[in-house]
């Protein structure tokens, strides 16, 4: 009997931006780490590695607090972050094809006429160097094409979720402020310059 086929490296990407778009919270790797096997099926060993892998692509933001590392991602960020970086391999892709097609527009030419050349085997091996290059670019915009179906159905309503889960933050944000007050009495400008907090943050309507 066969073994069950694990998740691919896509696919654990995709189910780990699940759990940032689902609960709208703030994660230490710790909690992820508990979180993913158990609802997504991701082994605790990978999720360090996946999670990085987001936070290079720029879908997961991350912050240094005191001594502990928080995680976080929105939607709409993911999504931009994901069509950057889509619209960057198209147009290398575009620009690789182009220059490609010049390439064997010479390479023709040099035919004419003329027994096999110096000139003509640089060609042929530029050519051949830009084949390679128009496969891999391909097979990379195909990955960043390919997404879990949950995670594009979550896309589609990215503007809502991303205004809920701006607000929902902008409250949090705004209750901490409050608590940090009473507590130790700091001053408003303080706790918005310690922490990079707009003087002008507010809700989204």
């Amino acid at each position: 009997q066969s073994k069950k086929k694990g998740l691919s490296f896509e696919e654990k990407r995709a189910r780990m931006m699940e759990i940032f778009f689902e609960t709208k919270d703030v994660f230490q790797l710790k909690d992820i780490e508990k979180i993913a096997p158990k609802e997504k099926g991701i082994t605790s060993m990978s999720v360090k590695e996946i999670l990085q892998s987001l936070v290079d692509d720029g879908m997961v933001d991350t912050d240094r607090i005191g001594t502990s590392n928080y995680f976080w991602a929105f939607p709409s960020k993911a999504l931009h972050a994901r069509k950057r970086k889509l619209e960057e391999l198209e147009s290398q892709f575009a620009e690789s094809s182009k220059k490609k097609e010049a390439l064997q527009k010479s390479i023709e030419k040099s035919k004419i006429g003329r027994e096999d050349t110096a000139e003509r085997a640089a060609l042929m091996e530029e050519l051949a160097a830009l084949r390679q290059k128009k496969e891999q670019l391909k097979a990379e915009i195909d990955k960043y094409r390919e997404c879990d179906p949950d995670v594009v159905e979550e896309m589609r309503q990215t503007n809502k979720v991303a205004k809920e889960a701006a607000n929902r933050w902008t409250d949090n944000i705004f209750s901490i402020k409050s608590w940090a007050k009473r507590k130790f009495g700091f001053e408003e400008s303080r706790i918005d310059k310690g922490f990079g907090i707009p003087e002008d943050l507010d809700y989204i309507d």
